[in-house]
């Protein structure tokens, strides 16, 4: 993903590290692994659903595609920007408590310490990859591509943004709802 040049490319090869991060919990098999787990597929499938719904009324797949976002649809931007965080892990979004879950689940087995270690590595690059998005949308010139969003379009994208939010900052509320 590190490599990539098509922000499609790079969207699917980090698929395959979040898929890494799920078998954590299969690795753990307790019940922190089972509500990771659980958070993980909610958080990891609202952030996608978000990202690849603006990706694809892209014309232009790369980074280029992405210059100057933030200039012309500066929602669409910040909710685009809120997803990629979430993917990355960052705090006050799903995707943080979906890997703190992961890792906490791996970390109480009370073996494989070396495994943890390594997942914090592999989060720390994909902060990376997801960044460079963030940074053509906000600080690199670009021209506008003539994208049209719908009012209801932003409305959905702001609503799964708000559960991106929401399960960042309760993440219990998920596991509450599903007990």
């Amino acid at each position: 993903a590190v490599f990539q040049q098509s922000v499609k490319r790079m969207l699917a090869y980090s698929s395959i590290a979040q898929a890494g991060f799920m078998l954590f919990a299969i690795f753990a098999l307790n019940n922190t692994g089972k509500q990771g787990l659980t958070l993980y597929v909610a958080a990891y499938s609202l952030a996608t659903i978000g990202i690849f719904a603006v990706l694809m009324r892209m014309k232009d797949y790369t980074y280029e595609g992405f210059n100057g976002l933030a200039r012309h649809q500066p929602l669409v931007a910040a909710l685009l920007s809120l997803f990629l965080l979430s993917l990355a892990g960052i705090p006050m979004t799903a995707g943080f408590f979906a890997k703190y879950y992961m890792l906490l689940a791996a970390l109480k087995t009370g073996t494989m310490f070396w495994l943890v270690i390594l997942g914090v590595i592999c989060a720390a690059i994909s902060v990376y990859y997801y960044f460079r998005v963030i940074q053509a949308m906000y600080f690199r010139e670009g021209e506008d591509q003539g994208l049209k969003f719908s009012e209801g379009f932003k409305t959905t994208l702001l609503v799964t943004a708000v559960l991106v939010v929401l399960l960042g900052v309760h993440p219990d509320w998920l596991l509450q709802l599903l007990n």
